[in-house]
């Protein structure tokens, strides 16, 4: 056990380490370590993967924080006594929640895994799912900034985040059970009443060290798939079907999941689809994207169990699908 601490606590170090280097000196290292003139769209992958991995990797560290935090930290009790009792009540304070929490959408899994392990309600922790990415001032000015001749764009994303996450949790609470997270296998130092203060904080580094490179896993393996659907994807084909409601959305929803884009930035690609693509399949790739990717559905599997991943994942295409296609429609005749 001890063995298994210290080999995560070292890892972690050497990945904090990596990541210094490649921001201080990857432009000038990393090419002339590995040459990819003869395989220029291996290079690509290559630099689509390692612009994910840098971009995503400080978010998943802080979500691991995070979570050690509210296990090490805060009490059952003490989250029991913030929770509202009435359903829509909780679901309205978990909106409210979502505001103070600048994280992306791999960053919130693991926090909303602890809270529903200390009490949180799962339909609450839902609404902290969908809406936790969208619902902060990071993505707000992005998106602005992105969508500053077609404000219907920003506003849209917002209603459609909170109407999803209003309706996903009253759904999730009125036919799902509690029981949808799964065994926690980061081994804790668990604390007791006369540990010092200095214990629990290493217990604290423990536990983020294991939380980060159980879910970081995950993470890689869904970065890779996205790097090479990027790559690989023949824009052609989707302009073709662009302006078709139905299937523009469809399509943009399915881009949005594979390429597995940070929420912060994700504004600024789907501008770049907005001349092909009508409103509502651009609000599709902005709403559904940070609630559902092709890496936070690996990371998902990791921590909740698997019925509830597939109910949450139809769950949000259905909701996010539909209210898209009513917003297009809006939008089309002035609405917004």
């Amino acid at each position: 056990m001890l063995l298994k601490r210290y080999t995560g606590n070292l890892l972690l170090l050497i990945l904090l380490f990596l990541l210094l280097a490649f921001f201080f000196l990857g432009d000038v290292f990393i090419p002339k370590a590995i040459d990819f003139s003869d395989y220029p769209m291996l290079h690509s992958v290559f630099v689509v993967f390692l612009g994910l991995f840098l971009e995503s990797i400080p978010f998943l560290f802080l979500g691991a924080i995070a979570s050690s935090f509210i296990q090490l930290f805060i009490s059952e009790e003490i989250i029991q006594r913030m929770i509202p009792k009435r359903p829509l009540t909780a679901i309205f304070a978990a909106i409210a929640a979502a505001l103070i929490i600048p994280v992306c959408e791999c960053a919130i899994i693991p926090v909303v895994r602890r809270l529903i392990q200390k009490g949180v309600p799962v339909h609450a922790g839902v609404v902290l799912l969908v809406t936790a990415p969208i619902l902060n001032v990071i993505v707000f000015g992005s998106t602005y900034y992105a969508f500053q001749n077609n404000p219907s764009i920003l506003y849209g994303r917002i209603i459609l985040c909170v109407l999803t996450a209003i309706i996903a949790g009253l759904f999730i609470h009125i036919f799902s059970t509690r029981d949808v997270v799964k065994e926690d296998k980061v081994e804790l130092v668990q604390g007791h009443e006369h540990d010092s203060q200095s214990s629990k904080w290493t217990s604290f580094i423990d536990h983020t060290s294991q939380e980060f490179f159980m879910v970081g896993r995950y993470f890689i393996i869904g970065a890779l798939f996205a790097s090479v659907f990027q790559v690989f994807m023949d824009r052609s084909v989707m302009a073709d079907i662009g302006q078709a409601p139905i299937k523009g959305t469809a399509l943009m929803m399915g881009i949005a999941f594979v390429l597995s884009l940070c929420s912060s930035a994700d504004a600024f690609v789907a501008a770049s689809f907005s001349h092909s693509f009508l409103p509502g399949s651009i609000l599709g790739f902005l709403v559904f994207g940070p609630m559902l990717d092709l890496k936070n559905v690996l990371i998902m599997m990791s921590c909740f169990k698997r019925g509830f991943v597939v109910t949450y994942v139809l769950l949000i295409f259905a909701v996010v699908f539909s209210l898209c296609l009513i917003a297009g429609g809006l939008i089309s005749k002035g609405g917004f």
